[in-house]
């Protein structure tokens, strides 16, 4: 049981981080310009916006949460099986992020799917 929450908290906690950290950074805007004082705005610019410290603290959760998982099962098998924040990065991209997901993509989701289950089944 710890497995499993630890399992989803790496996919759904990283995936979340990662989606909220995109927002953040099209809320702050595109990066023109590379000088060092145009670079400092831009970064208190992004941290100002709260989805930037929302996408840090879930990520810090998966980072642990990945930590905690790596101690208990082989890298073999954890690797792999985190590989479903792909799909759950695609899921949020379109939902959350309103972004169009071509059917190309989504085939390679359903390739990595497969891919998981594969690894799960080979664990029994």
């Amino acid at each position: 049981m710890r497995e499993a929450i630890l399992f989803f908290l790496i996919v759904v906690a990283g995936t979340g981080g990662e989606l909220c950290v995109s927002r953040a950074m099209k809320t702050a805007g595109e990066v023109t310009d590379f000088r060092p004082a145009s670079l400092l705005r831009f970064l208190l610019r992004a941290l100002r916006v709260g989805w930037m410290w929302a996408g840090v603290g879930l990520m810090a959760i998966a980072f642990f949460s990945l930590l905690g998982m790596l101690a208990m099962e082989a890298v073999t098998f954890v690797v792999p099986v985190t590989a479903l924040s792909y799909a759950a990065g695609a899921l949020g991209a379109a939902w959350f992020l309103r972004e169009r997901v071509s059917s190309q993509r989504w085939v390679g989701v359903f390739i990595v799917c497969v891919g998981v289950t594969l690894v799960l089944l080979s664990k029994r």
